[in-house]
């Protein structure tokens, strides 16, 4: 099986910002998710967030997370809860179990893309950031359903002690 290289595009238009992740979206795009859900909490005449996912093959939990951070970021600053567009039955049924409804409206028609999709640069983090970026995405994820604390209690706490031990143990 290929598997394309996840890559992310974005477009702001009019108020609407449009996110597009296509290929296998990954926990190596964190850093660049994180960023763009920063950049978001801060964009002046903001009126509308869309997360187009009809071309992403997979999204992992890491970056399912920095997107739950995105409907924070922007929660309270826009109208509507942002949208996410996503065909793929796989796709769908792990935003359905991870409780997404909660946070964005959830659909699969088709919306008219920005011609003026460009793809983000990608941000680079060493080891340990990309350690803190993945623990942060799966407490956020956790915080959004019991079902999502069940499942990534056990990576958290892992992550932690990982954390905890790389702090205090290693020598200087």
């Amino acid at each position: 099986m290929i598997t394309h290289e996840g890559r992310l595009k974005a477009a702001f238009d009019d108020g609407v910002f449009v996110l597009k992740l296509c290929g296998d979206v990954r926990l190596t795009l964190c850093a660049t998710l994180d960023n763009q859900a920063q950049r978001l909490a801060a964009t002046p005449g903001l009126k509308s967030v869309i997360i187009d996912l009809r071309e992403a093959s997979n999204v992992d939990s890491t970056a399912l997370g920095f997107l739950a951070k995105v409907a924070i970021a922007v929660k309270g600053r826009i109208e509507y809860p942002p949208t996410i567009v996503a065909d793929h039955p796989d796709i769908r049924r792990l935003l359905d179990v991870m409780g997404f409804a909660r946070y964005f409206i959830l659909t699969s028609s088709s919306i008219d893309e920005p011609e003026e999709l460009k793809d983000l640069p990608r941000v680079e983090a060493d080891k340990e950031e990309l350690q803190q970026r993945v623990l942060e995405s799966h407490r956020i994820l956790m915080r959004m359903s019991e079902h999502n604390r069940k499942e990534f209690q056990p990576l958290v706490e892992l992550l932690e002690a990982e954390e905890i031990k790389s702090t205090h143990g290693a020598p200087h």
